[in-house]
Formats: C-alpha cells, structure tokens, sequence
C-alpha cells in the first residue's frame, strides 16, 4: 500500500471516491449522481487528497483535507474489506504530518445503516485512540446527520 497525495483528482479517481463514499458512510449521506460529488468537492476550500492505493491502483481509502471558516478540516474513508488492519492510522498520520490541527465530525451512535445495510460503526474508539478529542457539547443534527466534534492538535 502507499499514499498519493494530490490536488486534483482524475475522473477515474472521483468515480472510485464516490462509489467508496456511497459504499462505506452511512446512505443517508450519500450521493445519487457523481455530479452530486462532485459538486460537493468543488465547494471545499483549499483540497488536498490523499489516495491510499494497493498495487494494483486501486483505491482503498480516503483521506482529505479542507478549510472551512478558517480552520482545518478533515475526511477519511478505508474499505471496509480492510479495516482493523492500521491504513486509517497510516492515513490520518499522513495529515497530521501536514497540519497541526485536524477538525471533523464523526457519529457516536450506531443508529446510521450502510447502502447495503449493514449497520455505521460510529468511528469515535477509532479516533480516541489516534489522539482526538471528542466535543460531546458541539454537534452537527440535521436530516442527514446526527455527529459530534472530533479535534486533534499537535502538542
């Protein structure tokens, strides 16, 4: 496995992004039509992709760095096929190479179902466990989303 890292995206990586994203978060956030991802994409500030590939090029997870409001901001997707294996580790190192703080929402519940539907696993321990502090006071409720404030900051 290894990590690229880039700006800009080939058509061939968004569609294997967004099939990734509808495959792996939770369906109510997910995207009918590429052009939804896209457009999605084309509305975050300051992007910066980190592809986790496998010999073959394919794409097995996601990491990506945004600003918004001011601040530094995070995504981060593994194929499930591979997870408890360390790759979300190994990528959210990556971006805590590049920034010295890390903002993301993350849910802390398992009320959410996959595509296939199989049940979300709220990624909270995930996170704990790689330095991050969970904000319970600061949420994100809405329609799609029900998540908490998840912050890490290089000490």
């Amino acid at each position: 496995m290894r990590i690229i890292q880039t700006t800009i995206l080939s058509l061939k990586q968004k569609q294997s992004l967004f099939e990734l994203w509808n495959s792996e978060y939770p369906k109510k956030i997910g995207y009918n039509e590429l052009s939804e991802f896209e457009d999605y994409l084309d509305g975050l500030l300051e992007i910066k992709h980190y592809l986790l590939m496998n010999d073959q090029n394919t794409i097995l997870g996601w990491a990506f760095t945004f600003v918004r409001e001011e601040e530094d901001w995070f995504g981060i997707i593994i194929d499930s096929n591979i997870h408890g294996r360390g790759f979300g580790t190994l990528l959210l190192n990556e971006l805590k190479k590049h920034k010295s703080i890390l903002n993301g929402w993350a849910t802390n519940h398992q009320n959410d179902f996959k595509q296939n539907n199989e049940p979300y696993l709220s990624p909270i321990e995930f996170y704990s466990k790689n330095g991050f502090i969970v904000n319970e006071n600061i949420r994100m409720e809405n329609e799609k989303i029900s998540a908490v404030k998840i912050r890490w900051e290089r000490i």
